[in-house]
C-alpha cells in the first residue's frame, strides 16, 4: 500500500545509543501531552529507566512546562533519589519530590517497566473522583480490561515512602493505576507504550464521562468480547507501535526537543 511505512521494534549497537533513544522518546512524548492539554501548572511528571543502571531513571525537571522538554533537560536520578546527570546535578529540588517517591517504587517493584507517567489529566481525574475501573464500553476501553488497578483513597500529595509503595502495589502487574480522586499512571515496555496507554486512558475516562451523561448504565461489551479485544488493542506491541505516528509528527513540528 502505497505510503505504508513498516514499523519494527528498535534494536540497538550499543547501550549509549539506546540511553540517547529513550531519553529522544521521552522528551517527544512530554511534548505531546503538552500539545494535548496536560501541562497544568507544575503537575505530572514521566520517566524512563536507565539501559545500563537499571535502578537509575531519567525524569523531567520540576517546573518545566512540558511544551518546552528537550533530550538536554532530562535528569537522572539514582536509587537513593539523587539527581545525578543532567542540570543542576546534585539538587534534589529540580526534581519533584512526589515524582521520586512515586516513580522510584514503581521502578523498584515493576523490573519490567521501562517507562511510568502521571498526570492529572482533567478527565482522569474527574473518572477518579467516581473511584471506579473504567469499563468496557468501547474497543479502546478495552485495552484496560481487568488490567487496570485501583487505589481507592486519597491521604495527600504522595510524599512518603510508603505511600509510593501503597500506590506501587495497588498497580500491581497492570498497565495502570486509577487513582482515587487524583489522576492516573500509566507503565509500560517502552515510553512509547506508557505514554500511549496514558494518552488513550485520559480519552477513555472523557468517553464514558460522556456516555454516563447521556445513559446510565451505557451498554458494556461482553466479557468473551471484551477480553479477546484486549489481545488485540492492548498488548505492549500494540501500545508501542499506536504511538510511532504521535512521534513521527512532533519531531517534525518541534524538531529542537531533540537537541
Amino acid at each position: 500500500m502505497a505510503g505504508f511505512v513498516t514499523r519494527t521494534l528498535p534494536t540497538f549497537s550499543s547501550v549509549e545509543e539506546e540511553r540517547l533513544h529513550r531519553k529522544q522518546r521521552l522528551a517527544a512524548a512530554f511534548r505531546i501531552l503538552g500539545r494535548s492539554g496536560f501541562n497544568e501548572g507544575v503537575a505530572g511528571h514521566g520517566s524512563v529507566r536507565d539501559p545500563e543502571l537499571p535502578d537509575h531513571y531519567w525524569v523531567n525537571a520540576y517546573g518545566q512546562s512540558f511544551r518546552h522538554v528537550k533530550v538536554s533537560d532530562l535528569c537522572l536520578v539514582d536509587g537513593n533519589g539523587k539527581v545525578v546527570d543532567g542540570p543542576n546535578r546534585g539538587s534534589r529540588n529540580l526534581v519533584a519530590h512526589a515524582a521520586l517517591t512515586i516513580h522510584g517504587a514503581v521502578h523498584e517493584a515493576r523490573p519490567d517497566v521501562i517507562s511510568a507517567v502521571h498526570t492529572h489529566g482533567l478527565y482522569s481525574r474527574t473518572w477518579a473522583a467516581l473511584g471506579r475501573p473504567l469499563d468496557p464500553i468501547s474497543q479502546d476501553a478495552c485495552a484496560f480490561y481487568q488490567d487496570q488497578g485501583l487505589l481507592d483513597d486519597y491521604t495527600g500529595v504522595v510524599l512518603e515512602e510508603a505511600e509510593g509503595k501503597r500506590l506501587a502495589a495497588a498497580l500491581g502487574t497492570h498497565k495502570a493505576v486509577l487513582l482515587r480522586n487524583h489522576g492516573v499512571l500509566t507503565v509500560g515496555h517502552s515510553v512509547d507504550e506508557a505514554f500511549w496507554w496514558h494518552l488513550s486512558y485520559e480519552r477513555c475516562a472523557q468517553s464514558q464521562l460522556m456516555a454516563e451523561a447521556a445513559a446510565t448504565p451505557p451498554h458494556l461489551i461482553p466479557p468473551a468480547a471484551a477480553a479477546l479485544t484486549a489481545s488485540q488493542v492492548g498488548s505492549h506491541r500494540f501500545g508501542w507501535f499506536s504511538f510511532q505516528p504521535l512521534y513521527d509528527w512532533i519531531t517534525t513540528e518541534e524538531p529542537d526537543l531533540l537537541d
